[in-house]
């Protein structure tokens, strides 16, 4: 019994590696910016700003992991379509006054269609992702500052920065800078926080209640089918952590401006395909053409149809994460989505992707995209150098992939 509780740790941890190395730098950097008094990294303002720094990582992240899937491929085109789709924003809201949810839609099929471009090269035509997507990187980005002129465009309508860039309910109440007694206005001030910080709360409640329900529910269903699951111990501590873990997100949120409107479709993005890859057959077409294409094929997957797939939903993905970075910098620019195809690849293989394909997960992409975001801030807020916080993810990244290779010579050797 205890070899079998041993071999379960053993496992639980290993399975779980990410997640503890994430908490350990988390916390150094902590004890780091404590320590030079350069406030705290779990600042509610911070974890706010956290959030919509990298809400286009995870986004991008999620169709990188697509790509990647179907045997380590990558798409090195997503900053310049980043770049595009916000030029085509840009023009579609500011200089043609467009409806917002018109603009949204052509911006959304544009990143389609581009990925639809490399889909059909990379599917049809058999031309190699990279080199596929290294033209686009080039073409797209040409095109891009074709269409800005080197100029930069903006500022974008409010209501379109409501969608994207806003806090539930903070943007959303009354506005007190009117009030001109003092003792009023900070009275309507605590109100309004009150409020914040109770609607955040209840809607992490939700959140919490929805995670103890979905992993309930794996849980019997997976035992009904006669799968292993883990210890009912050790079930109760991972799904402990979780609800904690989003319990004091919600309450760090509330004590800031509340709930940041990006979250929204970020939340639904990796939803949507955390189930897609999970769960459908089509999502594990894409394990099994990163495992052995050739065997897929035999066994009547359309691998086609399914690399088409991969890259059309990484244009769809790139136009959506353009309407999330142009909110956030109300502007169209033409250095946009410059390195955001590197921070995407690197937070697949850092959260566990395989760099032979066949491996990852959306939750593991989500949370080497968070790891990238720790870095990025922590290291900023300690004023460390650009070129070094280049350097050091750098590093990450390469140490990342070496520890896929290794683990995967050991497996082969055994």
């Amino acid at each position: 019994m205890a070899d079998v509780a041993a071999f379960n740790l053993k496992k639980t941890l290993k399975n779980n590696t990410m997640i503890f190395i994430l908490i350990a730098v988390m916390l150094f950097f902590q004890v780091l910016i404590v320590g030079f008094g350069k406030g705290s990294l779990f600042a509610p303002s911070n974890i706010t700003n956290i959030i919509n720094q990298n809400a286009y990582v995870v986004i991008l992240a999620t169709g990188m992991l697509l790509c990647i899937l179907t045997g380590g491929n990558i798409d090195l085109s997503v900053g310049s379509i980043v770049c595009l789709v916000g030029a085509i924003a840009g023009i579609l809201l500011v200089h043609l006054s467009l409806p917002v949810g018109v603009a949204v839609v052509v911006c959304l099929i544009a990143g389609i269609v581009i990925g639809a471009w490399h889909g059909f090269f990379i599917a049809f035509v058999h031309i190699p992702p990279f080199i596929c997507t290294l033209s686009g990187m080039l073409l797209w980005r040409g095109v891009a500052l074709l269409f800005l002129k080197g100029n930069t465009i903006g500022p974008f309508p409010q209501n379109y920065m409501n969608i994207f860039s806003s806090f539930i309910p903070g943007s959303y109440m009354p506005d007190i800078s009117g009030i001109e007694d003092d003792a009023a206005y900070f009275a309507a001030e605590a109100s309004q926080a009150r409020f914040i910080f109770t609607v955040t709360l209840v809607v992490a409640l939700l959140c919490v209640a929805v995670i103890v329900a979905g992993n309930i529910f794996t849980r019997v269903a997976k035992i009904r089918k006669g799968y292993k699951v883990a210890p009912l111990g050790m079930f109760a501590a991972k799904l402990a952590v979780l609800c904690g873990i989003t319990l004091a997100i919600g309450i760090l949120l509330g004590m800031d401006k509340g709930i940041p409107s990006v979250l929204i479709p970020v939340a639904v993005v990796v939803l949507v395909y955390a189930y897609y890859t999970q769960n459908t057959v089509p999502g594990r077409y894409l394990y099994a053409i990163g495992g052995n294409e050739k065997a897929a094929r035999l066994s009547g997957v359309n691998t086609e149809h399914v690399m088409f797939f991969a890259y059309t939903n990484m244009g769809f993905l790139s136009g959506l994460a353009a309407l999330v970075c142009a909110a956030r910098f109300n502007s169209a620019a033409p250095t946009a989505g410059q390195n955001y195809e590197m921070d995407a690849i690197a937070s697949c293989f850092i959260g566990g992707a395989s760099a032979y394909g066949g491996t990852g997960t959306i939750g593991g992409a989500v949370i080497g995209a968070v790891f990238m975001g720790i870095l990025n801030n922590g290291m900023s807020i300690l004023g460390v150098d650009a070129n070094w916080q280049r350097a050091v993810k750098g590093l990450v990244l390469l140490l990342a992939v070496i520890f896929d290779v290794v683990s995967k010579k050991r497996r082969s050797t055994k």
